[in-house]
């Protein structure tokens, strides 16, 4: 199993999530972050350093974010690692929850 990073990341780009993994899983892309799915140990330490709440388990992945496992595998492949935690993005606050993100990643 593994930990997915859905919709609520984009446009916010939280990163005290990365500080506390301990296989360094996380790779960052222009305006979110995802975890590779064969990295991931399963450790949940990521899940409540999240202050957007967009870290979920692969069970509890809200159905309308399943595609999101995919996403994580697939820009993981290309996006560069990240171990350090970084600024959030400058309006990530005015971000946090809006629906409709999906459209705003940007590859």
């Amino acid at each position: 199993m593994t930990f997915v990073i859905g919709e609520n990341c984009i446009k916010c780009k939280h990163t005290d999530c990365v500080e506390v993994c301990p296989v360094d899983c996380f790779y960052e892309g222009p305006n979110m972050l995802v975890i590779h799915p064969d990295e991931c140990i399963d450790c949940a330490l990521c899940e409540p350093e999240c202050p957007v709440d967009a870290i979920f388990s692969e069970d509890e992945l809200p159905a309308d974010q399943q595609d999101f496992l995919r996403i994580n595998q697939e820009m993981a492949e290309i996006w560069p690692n990240i171990t350090e935690k970084k600024d959030a993005l400058p309006d990530a606050d005015d971000w946090n929850g809006k629906p409709g993100k999906r459209a705003m990643l940007e590859r």
